[in-house]
């Protein structure tokens, strides 16, 4: 048995741990507050936005304007004939060609190379929300096999896990809080955007965590592109589809050419702080469990050391009694 003095060691270190849990519980639950709040706020714009992307997108590739290239054919022609002041023909011809492009982004069917984010923490001290979405990220690598894969992380424990790891990783950046999600949102845009328009990446996918509740947070993977219009599987075959019509200025094309990168940055920025919203949650839940933990083992150390305490003075009793007793044979 340990003697006295080492459990009453135990039980003050113990106490000191339980403060220190207590206190990062306390932190954890003030900056999910503001994050929950962020992520609720941006939910619905991110949403719309890329409900708004999907539908021009389709509309410019199956009912073109005059003034765009026509989806498969002699489209150099109708960029000619339109005319425009201050620019050249080629100008306006690229501007047209850059929008089919970005309509084929966005609605297009090909996957062969994935580009795939994984949204990580920088600490751990916060259960599985790390692990499950190293899991996560794994089991969509073996169902994808066959396809060429490349990973940007965020977050120290993604680049420490990953590097380990057979995997091609393209771009590591630093984790993310609420005061940082708007700034990494738009370098990953300008970085995802730029590997699209040049042809590097068909799809994009992103692995985290979303935010729930306090109680609930879930391991997403989410396709962020190719998008396609919500709408279409609940549209009748014989029935056919209306879609309102808008005018666009200063056209279609400039307007489709602005939404994609506005659609990344959006959703990005939802994804991101969703996922900060969720480590803070996964934070606070892990230690309120580690100052239940601490609050049950010092009962415990406290237990054992009475009943020591207790041992020792009976001990010391039975050795008087027992000279007393040989003073008196």
């Amino acid at each position: 048995m340990p003697s006295l003095k080492a459990i009453r060691k135990r039980i003050a270190s113990t106490k000191n741990t339980q403060k220190i849990t207590k206190a990062m519980k306390m932190v954890a639950a003030a900056k999910l507050r503001r994050a929950q709040d962020a992520v609720q706020t941006l939910r619905p714009y991110a949403q719309r936005l890329g409900q708004i992307a999907g539908e021009v997108a389709e509309r410019l590739l199956n009912e073109p304007q005059p003034d765009a290239i026509v989806d498969g054919g002699a489209a150099p022609e109708t960029a000619q004939e339109k005319p425009h002041d201050g620019g050249g023909e080629a100008g306006e011809q690229t501007t047209a060609e850059r929008a089919q492009l970005i309509a084929r982004i966005l609605l297009g069917e090909s996957e062969q190379r994935i580009r795939l984010i994984v949204v990580s923490a920088d600490r751990g001290l916060a259960g599985a929300y790390n692990s499950s979405l190293f899991r996560r990220v794994e089991r969509f690598m073996v169902d994808e096999a066959g396809k060429q894969i490349d990973l940007i992380v965020l977050g120290k424990k993604a680049r420490e896990y990953f590097r380990k790891r057979p995997f091609k990783v393209v771009k590591e950046l630093a984790g993310v809080d609420p005061k940082t999600a708007a700034e990494r949102a738009k370098e990953l845009e300008a970085l995802l955007t730029e590997s699209l328009l040049q042809g590097e990446t068909d799809a994009i996918y992103i692995v985290y965590n979303e935010f729930k509740s306090v109680a609930s947070q879930a391991v997403r993977l989410d396709r962020l592109l190719p998008v396609r219009v919500a709408q279409k599987a609940a549209v009748d075959d014989d029935e056919p589809r209306s879609l309102l019509d808008f005018e666009y200025e200063p056209n279609r094309e400039e307007v489709l050419a602005q939404l994609l990168p506005l659609y990344l940055d959006a959703e990005l920025q939802r994804i991101l702080l969703e996922a900060v919203a969720s480590f803070f949650a996964a934070q606070m839940r892990a230690m309120e469990s580690a100052s239940r933990n601490a609050k049950e083992m010092i009962a415990r150390l406290t237990l054992q050391y009475n009943r020591a305490r207790q041992a020792a003075i009976t001990k010391e009793l039975m050795e008087i009694i027992g000279g007393a007793e040989a003073l008196k044979g």
